[in-house]
């Protein structure tokens, strides 16, 4: 019952049906003052006063401001009401109309959507997706930090880095995911999910569906880092290694999902999930007044350029909005310059030190959105994301990957001198590399920024010798 119709009125020819003697039991609504008489005859006042006989009452329309109801009366909502022996009462009417949920503004695209294996193309994202999506999923992730970086000094403008790593699983695709999974319909909730990768979207996945009690299956390859198979576990995932390569895994996880009866879900351009990604930008321009620019990953899907594009522009077309990607992977670049969407470059990225953004190539959808809403995209050197790696790390405390180091990346590389002077928004969005191609790339970057040499010499057997190189390399100030 709609909550605002508190009290359901019977005229009072009924009194005498109800039982004589028997004291009403104390109402806050009808005794607010602590005194029974006088607070008894301003309730009957303001009741005459403010609910003329035969008229309507909308709802909240008694009082602005809502008053407790003892749980015992609860029960009789709707039974004819005899109060406190002399008030007046009227019959009234109650005008309701049932209750709507924000964010279920789209619920007949969403049944259609979430069919096994049925896309939706060229559907555009709407701004009202976004807001829905970030008032539905605010209980479930972090609204990460976007704070003031020491590095605007040392590249000649406001940087301010929005801290996305610091979600649960060290990744930004957990909004998306996080929407996606709450938007499924309830009977395939209870069957549960499936996902087939080692990617930071299976993460999310993994952490999300427990949360939310769905069931959820993770199949890797074996060739997985045992490191990722555990975190995974943690999250409360069933955890299944199969086969050699992706591929292998991704096979048997569509057969177990069309035998079983599970949701099939790889990362992919639906309306929900670039509307959970693009939750970002909602919070972006609220932290950063008269923002300027946003840096923002490209590569993969491009699901997170694409969903903070259509959120910023709608909130303010003035903002600039580039994307960056790997120069050994422009796919994005090159669709927007050939006028089409590129699937394959016929080259051979490092895969291991790029991960997701070399992973599955965005669709139809993402290129429209990124052709019409990204002002700039940019495509920068293996060395630049390396370096910085190095400069989050000393600068902001924290061991990025090169999907959360890829934006300051455009700002080292000198690719954007129009943003000398203005306030910039760079998204470090993922923090999920292990520790040894950590410890590699750290090391290559500090050889690129010439703060490490590894060099080769042969010295002759004469005495002396050694301490000549050591005097060598002291006047050259080496450590």
């Amino acid at each position: 019952m709609n909550f605002a119709a508190q009290f359901f009125y019977s005229h009072s020819k009924n009194r005498a049906s109800r039982r004589s003697g028997v004291e009403e039991e104390y109402d806050p609504f009808w005794q607010s003052n602590g005194k029974q008489g006088s607070s008894s005859q301003q309730g009957s006042q303001r009741c005459v006063s403010k609910c003329p006989q035969n008229s309507s009452v909308r709802n909240g329309g008694i009082s602005p401001r809502p008053t407790p109801i003892h749980p015992e009366r609860l029960k009789d909502f709707g039974e004819e009401e005899y109060l406190n022996g002399d008030v007046r009462t009227w019959e009234m009417k109650i005008i309701g109309s049932p209750e709507t949920q924000l964010g279920d503004m789209a619920e007949s695209q969403k049944r259609q959507e979430f069919k096994s294996g049925i896309k939706i193309p060229g559907e555009y994202i709407r701004f009202e997706d976004i807001s829905a999506a970030a008032f539905k999923i605010q209980g479930g992730v972090q609204k990460t930090p976007c704070v003031y970086s020491r590095l605007s000094k040392q590249y000649g403008m406001e940087i301010y880095v929005k801290k996305e790593h610091l979600q649960y699983t060290g990744t930004v695709k957990e909004r998306g995911v996080l929407y996606l999974l709450m938007s499924l319909r309830q009977d395939q909730q209870k069957k549960g999910v499936i996902v087939a990768s080692d990617s930071n979207f299976s993460m999310a996945v993994a952490y999300h569906a427990s949360e939310l009690r769905i069931p959820i299956f993770v199949i890797m390859a074996a060739s997985t880092s045992p490191t990722r198979l555990k975190i995974c576990r943690e999250y409360g995932a069933m955890v299944i290694s199969y086969g050699s390569t992706p591929m292998d895994s991704q096979s048997h996880a569509r057969r177990l999902a069309q035998e079983n009866g599970y949701l099939y879900l790889e990362e992919e351009e639906s309306s929900m999930y670039l509307a959970g990604l693009g939750t970002m930008g909602l919070e972006m321009y609220e932290q950063i007044p008269r923002l300027d620019a946003v840096i923002l990953p490209a590569g993969g899907l491009s699901g997170l350029l694409a969903g903070t594009a259509a959120a910023l522009k709608q909130l303010n077309p003035n903002i600039t909005i580039i994307g960056v990607e790997p120069e050994d992977f422009p796919l994005l670049q090159q669709s927007v310059k050939l006028g089409y969407p590129v699937k394959d470059f016929h080259s051979n990225p490092n895969r291991k030190l790029y991960g997701d953004l070399v992973g599955p190539p965005f669709g139809n959808n993402t290129y429209q959105i990124a052709k019409k809403l990204v002002d700039k995209v940019v495509a920068v050197r293996e060395e630049d994301v390396l370096v910085s790696m190095l400069r989050i790390q000393e600068y902001e405390r924290v061991l990025v990957d090169t999907e959360g180091a890829i934006g300051l990346a455009a700002v080292i590389s000198g690719k954007l001198p129009e943003l000398r002077g203005k306030r910039v928004a760079i998204a470090v969005c993922s923090a999920n590399m292990e520790l040894p191609l950590i410890r590699h790339c750290v090391d290559r970057a500090l050889a690129i920024d010439d703060r490490v040499g590894k060099f080769s010499v042969q010295l002759g057997e004469g005495p002396g010798d050694v301490g000549k190189l050591l005097d060598l390399l002291a006047r050259q100030d080496a450590r």
